[in-house]
């Protein structure tokens, strides 16, 4: 047995029944229909309306020679099962963004946000160009899946809370939803971190379960209704600067496809990296504003909160640093990172800091 196949039945218990789910399928020559799993609700703002964007663009792009079919969260398999039941052949595709996911390997981090990461342009600077595609297809392989980075929605905003935030002190006991890396930074701050579904967040929110929660930024957070709980609302978080969603296939299904089948998966993975991070950036301004308008009281974190959000985030990031994939990626994109910052903050910094300082925007 080679180790793709040994990771993959061994991760999923390795029973009989599971190993006849991973077997390869034998497709007939034609028409196909593929089942998209997605972790999120119908009808979250952004994010569902990217997976509906990949899921139509492969049906449009192969003329109906694949019609891919998307099942929002719950209703074929829950919001965080997607992986494990696509591994395991249950369903032929996901879309998500891979932090939910860090019980099956930390390096899921760095392909969906790492906090004090890379903004959206520094990654796609990396997965594109610098490595970071290759290091994808060596991890999501191990569990049968290939992957694809498939969109963004830019800077996540610090989040709504019960309270103000003055000082790093203001986490303790605090109970509050933020999942992958940046809510383990949050539990070394003290803070009792939950990690739910977005379909579940208005609830548990609403109900004090939470007292308090990140989801995504003003446009979709409007949409999720927030404001009717709480006024009290952080903008820029440390969490996640440029956060990616990835389109993943189970890989026999993918090996399955057609060269042409591949590349329009592919191709149409790029163009919903582009089209998701524009329909968040282009709603946010006017949302922000009308949240304001409503009487949302908009703030920035503190320099200390800042700093502690910083010294905990380096310790979470270099926890794992024992498992060797996990350093090498982490190397690699940290490499890159630096490269990318350097001259990004020289050129596009620089430039739109005069920019907004001459026409006071």
């Amino acid at each position: 047995m080679d180790r793709r196949s040994f990771l993959r039945t061994s991760a999923l218990g390795g029973s009989a029944a599971a190993a006849t789910a991973l077997a390869a399928p034998a497709y007939a020559q034609g028409k196909r229909t593929l089942t998209m799993v997605s972790t999120w609700g119908r009808g979250l703002a952004g994010v569902h309306d990217s997976a509906q964007y990949c899921a139509d663009t492969i049906t449009a792009l192969t003329g109906g020679d694949l019609t891919v079919e998307l099942k929002a969260a719950g209703e074929l398999v829950g919001a965080f099962e997607v992986f494990d039941a696509v591994s395991a052949g249950q369903a032929d595709m996901y879309h998500a963004v891979d932090y939910y996911f860090l019980g099956q390997h930390p390096a899921l981090s760095f392909f969906s946000q790492v906090p004090f990461g890379m903004t959206f342009q520094e990654f796609n600077n990396w997965y594109y160009q610098d490595g970071g595609m290759a290091l994808a297809d060596e991890l999501y392989s191990i569990f049968g899946l290939k992957s694809f980075a498939a969109g963004s929605t830019g800077p996540q905003s610090g989040g709504w809370f019960n309270k103000e935030i003055n000082g790093p002190e203001d986490f303790q006991g605090l109970k509050f939803r933020m999942p992958g890396q940046g809510g383990q930074v949050l539990g070394k701050l003290g803070a009792s971190v939950q990690n739910l579904p977005g379909a579940e967040v208005y609830q548990a929110l609403s109900s004090g379960a939470i007292d308090g929660t990140e989801w995504i930024g003003p446009w979709a957070d409007e949409k999720a209704g927030f404001q009717e709980i709480t006024k009290t609302y952080y903008t820029a978080g440390f969490h996640e600067p440029g956060p990616i969603l990835t389109l993943n296939l189970n890989l026999d299904v993918y090996e399955s496809l057609t060269p042409a089948q591949q590349a329009v998966v592919e191709q149409t993975a790029r163009a919903s990296n582009i089209w998701t991070m524009s329909l968040f950036m282009a709603n946010n301004s006017a949302a922000l504003q009308r949240l304001q308008a409503g009487g949302v009281k908009v703030l920035e974190f503190p320099d200390s909160v800042w700093d502690a959000f910083g010294a905990a985030a380096k310790e979470v990031i270099e926890a794992p640093m024992d498992d060797e994939f996990y350093k090498k990626c982490y190397d690699s994109y940290m490499a890159s990172m630096t490269r990318s910052a350097s001259w990004i903050s020289r050129s596009e910094g620089a430039y739109s800091n005069q920019r907004n300082r001459v026409y006071g925007m």
